[in-house]
Order: structure tokens, then sequence, then C-alpha cells
């Protein structure tokens, strides 16, 4: 499953990129946890819990139906 949501990320990625940002792939639980590390221009943003659910969570569990949840740590 890690490939697979790999693949996903590096489809979201230039969306991040392009307002100055980026998002690392951490780690893929069994239990459907994703783990990721938002950086460049998205670490400490106000509005990065909002990418993270509204946009790469919702786009993960779209392209990847075994995501639960994305986390950021």
């Amino acid at each position: 499953m890690r490939e697979e949501v790999q693949k996903a990320i590096d489809l979201i990625r230039p969306n991040l990129q392009a307002d100055g940002g980026d998002v690392e792939l951490i780690d893929v639980g069994a239990d459907g946890v994703v783990k990721v590390k938002l950086t460049g221009a998205c670490h400490g943003c106000p509005m990065a819990q909002m990418t993270l659910k509204n946009g790469i969570e919702k786009f993960l569990k779209k392209e990847v139906p075994a995501v639960n949840s994305v986390v950021s740590v």
C-alpha cells in the first residue's frame, strides 16, 4: 500500500510546490493511517491543517481506498 500512497502523493505534490510547500511520506500503517511531514511554506502555515484534511487526506482516500486518515508528524 505504501507504493500506492507514494504515487498518489506524487500526483498532488506539484499543487503544494506551486505555493512553496511540499509533503513527504513518513509512514503508512497497517491500520490505514498515513503519516506525512509538511515542509516549506506548508510547515507552520495557519491553513496547514485544512490543506492536510481537505486536500491531501481527501485525495489520498479517493486514490487509495485503504487509507483511513492522514496525520502530520
